[in-house]
């Protein structure tokens, strides 16, 4: 199966500012919207609006790719909730085979991915509550027959949690047959609620935090004591490290403890089998860097490390290939990507952006809002270098204006081989001086400096169109995502591939 990045005969339309923009067909549209997809409100489409029109672009595809979509978004990707979106779409649209019960064996990979696929059907089908859920669709209670059956007592005991639908709900609309004797005692277990707790950090954590102590300093120790037998242990999972750092340092574990710590997060294949997006890395990184002490550079030293290894090989950027990196730090990248995150659509383009910095030998980087600004960076310390940009972003103010990266080099005559664009891609001339934009300054670089060049547009908000025409023989394409596989698809790319490459391969 191919597909076009455009129709040959699209026809402009305007971005959420009012721009002239091109729309993308339902494939790449489908694509860019499910690549970063957060569920929630954004600065210019809001949660329940990308959710319909996730639906509708479901509908106007043909139903295998968009299984091979929502397999790319779970595996390659990491993320959860959108393709579980995907399956209970697909389920309401295609029917007379096998595959949508394929493809939610395929996606369901934790056991309370089974009851947010239900609460996400039941919500798609006006429902609510599991007693409403019995006329669920042939070919999802299948696949989540099979998903169940994968899944083992400690699974099912950790994630068996309060919720609109619980394991125990769902257990009885799927009738999932029991592959032995062992396992339909665990399933009976879990009828009864009886399913032995669990061995987790957080349940080691709270038994320690609740026994009765002397002192504080007492509660401290065990606490300390608790988390050091953790990490040892080496049943602390990678996430749960990222994420409790900060709580680590303050209870002042043991410099063994510490060391072990820096290990595994610099570790090169703790990280590949953590599957953590590379924004998250920065969230850590703020949040030790707020401490005091002197036991904080290690850590920060052991999270450069770690976001190091996701793009450790990238290749098609040698000695000679010149490259620029331009950051969109406009205000509606002053967005955060979830309700519950700190982290902005602006954060995630510096950190990929400097990741692709850190990779280059010939680079010049920057940022633009109402004008475009080249900042001197080392290269090597990406987290480091997402900070200076941070602190300096009120420096070019806070418009769109995209066009300027190009027209300056046009201007100096420089010629180099990619130009990188993280943004929004809801790009605007703030002066409304329709004579310069990003289309019109590319294609007069391209005829008079540069004419091998290609532009990069990493699109981190999915809204559907893009500030220019985006086909191979004017030098441009696509990126849509905030994990460091958007590299992969450079590599397609730089082989004559598409953004689509990499997910045509899926195998169902």
């Amino acid at each position: 199966m191919r597909f076009n990045f455009f129709s040959r005969a699209a026809a402009p339309v305007v971005n959420h500012e009012g721009a002239p923009a091109f729309a993308l067909t339902p494939q790449m549209e489908l694509y860019a919207a499910v690549a970063t997809a957060a569920l929630s409100d954004q600065f210019y489409e809001k949660a329940d609006v990308r959710l319909l029109r996730l639906r509708a672009l479901v509908a106007a595809n043909e139903p295998l790719f968009v299984a091979r979509l929502a397999v790319y978004a779970r595996e390659h990707l990491h993320l959860r909730s959108v393709p579980l979106v995907l399956c209970v779409e697909l389920a309401r649209h295609h029917r007379g085979d096998g595959l949508v019960s394929r493809l939610v064996a395929r996606v369901v990979q934790r056991p309370d991915e089974i009851t947010e696929l239900l609460a996400c059907y039941a919500q798609a089908n006006g429902r609510s509550g599991p007693k409403t859920l019995h006329r669920l669709s042939k070919q999802l209670q299948k696949g989540l027959a099979l998903s169940f059956n994968r899944f083992d007592g400690y699974q099912l005991a950790k994630y068996d949690r309060e919720g609109a639908v619980r394991l125990r709900d769902a257990l009885f609309l799927v009738h999932p047959p029991a592959k032995d004797a062992a396992q339909q005692a665990l399933f009976d277990q879990l009828v009864r609620g009886e399913l032995p707790t669990p061995y987790t950090w957080e349940t080691e954590l709270s038994a320690a935090g609740q026994r009765a102590y002397a002192t504080e300093a007492d509660r401290h120790a065990a606490i300390r004591t608790t988390w050091e037998a953790l990490i040892t242990s080496g049943k602390l999972g990678y996430m749960a490290l990222l994420r409790n750092l900060r709580n680590i340092l303050a209870a002042d574990v043991s410099a063994v403890a510490l060391a072990q710590v820096e290990a595994t997060l610099a570790d090169a294949q703790a990280v590949a089998r953590s599957k953590q997006l590379p924004f998250r890395f920065l969230a850590a990184y703020r949040e030790v860097k707020a401490l005091p002490g002197g036991r904080v550079a290690g850590v920060l030293t052991a999270l450069e490390t770690a976001l190091a290894h996701s793009a450790a090989n990238l290749p098609g950027f040698g000695p000679a290939t010149r490259v620029v990196v331009a950051c969109d730090v406009s205000g509606s990248m002053q967005q955060p990507i979830s309700a519950r995150s700190k982290v902005l659509l602006y954060d995630v383009g510096l950190v990929l952006g400097m990741l692709l910095h850190s990779r280059c030998q010939h680079v010049v980087a920057g940022m633009f809002g109402n004008t475009w600004k080249r900042v001197a960076l080392p290269r090597g310390p990406v987290l480091r270098n997402v900070e200076e940009f941070y602190r300096r972003e009120g420096e070019v103010g806070y418009a769109t204006n995209g066009y300027l990266v190009v027209q300056d080099l046009r201007q100096r005559r420089e010629a180099v081989d990619k130009v990188m664009i993280f943004t929004d891609c809801q790009l605007w001339n703030s002066q409304w001086d329709s004579s310069n934009s990003l289309a019109r300054e590319w294609a007069e670089y391209r005829r008079t400096v540069a004419p091998h060049a290609r532009l990069y547009l990493f699109d981190l908000a999915g809204h559907g169109t893009a500030p220019l025409e985006v086909r191979p023989e004017h030098g441009v394409a696509l990126v849509a995502g905030w994990s460091d596989k958007v590299f992969d698809v450079l590599v397609a790319l730089d082989n004559g591939g598409s953004a689509l490459t990499e997910i045509e391969k899926i195998e169902l």
